[in-house]
């Protein structure tokens, strides 16, 4: 109720669309940055980080986390001053004013498309993690995912950013207590930081090396540094949803400064969780009784955060790491129902509309529409996200991630190549795509042994800054629809060979 009643505050201070989209340009930096860590950060995270500790060790966790100096130094001196100089709501207007409308609905689609795939992946995990902890009936997922799916819908629906912003601040402090208060509860029944810290090898862990040219190895030092900073550099550059709060911020010095909040909070949470990690499996390897004889360290790391809450913190507790669960949950999803409905409404509804130009109240109602629409299609795609394989973080890697680099790319054209042209930026996303795709599915696509998630985003990455300048350097403007339906028909066929052959 709190939440909707944020909502109904701040619908009845919005008289403009950009009071709805960008919060009116008005922000504070500590807002808008909390908001962002809380709209990147997930169920996802809030189980999957507790999980990788629990499964697989601290690495991916701790060098994240060493990583953040310099994301900050990149994020905040060179993608947020480029940002901040654009007059624009959507991202994406950037794209059409270098390459062309078609490019700019091409960068518009993949966010959509991504973002809508993450909200249903975060709503499933949400009400499964729930439904375990509850011990309730497996069927209780649907009603739990439309429960929090239409609850978010609703504040959010009616009350633009501003609202967006200040529940999404509430909840990061809702979510780092819950964590808080399982780390220090273990804590004290155990005796003491020092009965749960490993003081020796884990030896279900596996090798986490430096580096490694093994694509089988799953984690490695370097791999983990180098995609920390390109998820970071990506979504800064590319995401809606991080773009719109450096534009809610009044220049570009609190942009950055709203940036510096997100990376702190990055720290202090990603840190408490993984400690959260170390504690949980600490009790486990203390009580090996206590785990279920379906259950394995090894196996599945994801459940023990959750089936501790649900069997071991004492009676009443469980609701306040429930809450965390939840917040972090509906703090993505507001902000992912958002960002979308501002792409969707400049992006694909306004430039094709005729007429005289609609009024404020107009537009705001369009956005309320939509964003019930949006909720629905994420409930909807809640149900069918349980088919993807892996821990949390690797269905994130081969979700979400897999779309990132080409959106990225699209904007690396547009603001770095003078030679770019829209082919060249179709093109280069496809190539990315199918990358990422390859890499991400190759066990299923190609046959054999799966290939480390961590080679994703370089890969993805690499090949759009290569193909697209390169496929940018063929004469395709004032070409016939003809010869430009031969070079798309000749560009794609190398990866449809690639394939076959493979195969």
């Amino acid at each position: 109720m709190a939440l909707i009643g944020i909502g109904i505050y701040y619908s009845r201070r919005q008289t403009t669309t950009e009071d709805y989209f960008v919060g009116g340009r008005s922000i504070s930096p500590f807002l808008a940055g909390i908001s962002l860590y809380a709209t990147l950060f997930s169920t996802l995270s809030y189980i999957g980080v507790p999980g990788e500790i629990i499964q697989n060790g601290p690495v991916l966790v701790g060098i994240g986390v060493a990583a953040a100096p310099l994301i900050y130094l990149i994020v905040g001196y060179w993608i947020i001053p480029m940002i901040m100089k654009l007059p624009v709501t959507s991202a994406y207007e950037l794209l059409e004013k270098r390459l062309g409308f078609p490019v700019r609905l091409l960068g518009s689609t993949i966010f959509v498309a991504t973002r809508l795939l993450w909200m249903a992946v975060m709503l499933y995990t949400t009400s499964f993690v729930l439904v375990s902890v509850m011990g309730w009936d497996p069927t209780m997922s649907t009603p739990l995912a439309i429960f929090a799916g239409g609850l978010t819908a609703i504040y959010t629906v009616t009350g633009g950013l501003r609202a967006v912003v200040v529940s999404d601040v509430v909840q990061f402090f809702v979510l780092l207590i819950g964590a808080v208060f399982t780390l220090i509860f273990i804590t004290v029944t155990m005796g003491g930081i020092g009965a749960w810290w490993p003081t020796e090898g884990v030896t279900h862990w596996q090798p986490q090396p430096f580096f490694s040219f093994d694509p089988d190895v799953r984690v490695t030092v370097v791999g983990t540094f180098i995609g920390a900073i390109i998820w970071w550099l990506c979504t800064s550059a590319s995401d809606q949803m991080a773009i719109q709060r450096y534009l809610s911020t009044r220049d570009e010095k609190a942009a950055r400064r709203a940036f510096l909040h997100n990376t702190i909070g990055n720290i202090v949470v990603t840190l408490v969780l993984g400690l959260v990690g170390l504690a949980v499996l600490g009790f486990y390897r203390s009580n090996p009784g206590a785990i279920p004889s379906t259950l394995s360290l090894s196996g599945k790391g994801d459940v023990f955060f959750p089936h501790y809450v649900s069997h071991f913190l004492p009676a009443g507790v469980p609701g306040l790491v429930l809450a965390g669960l939840l917040a972090a949950a509906m703090s993505s999803l507001s902000s992912g129902i958002n960002s979308t409905i501002t792409v969707i409404s400049t992006d694909f509804i306004e430039p094709f509309r005729k007429g005289p130009a609609r009024s404020n109240a107009s537009q705001l109602k369009t956005a309320r529409y939509l964003a019930a629409a949006i909720s629905v299609v994420a409930i909807a795609g809640s149900q069918v996200a349980g088919a993807i394989p892996g821990n949390l973080i690797e269905v994130a890697s081969k979700t979400v991630n897999l779309l990132i680099c080409p959106l990225f790319g699209l904007f690396f054209l547009a603001l770095f190549v003078k030679s770019a042209t829209p082919f060249g930026a179709l093109m280069g996303a496809i190539y990315s795509f199918s990358a990422a795709l390859l890499i991400g599915y190759w066990d299923l696509l190609i046959g054999g042994d799966s290939v480390s998630f961590q080679w994703i985003a370089p890969i993805s990455l690499a090949v759009t800054m290569v193909c697209g300048p390169l496929f940018s350097q063929l004469p395709t403007r004032g070409k016939s629809k003809a010869v430009m339906a031969a070079y798309y028909a000749t560009g794609i066929a190398p990866i449809v060979a690639f394939v076959v052959i493979a195969r």
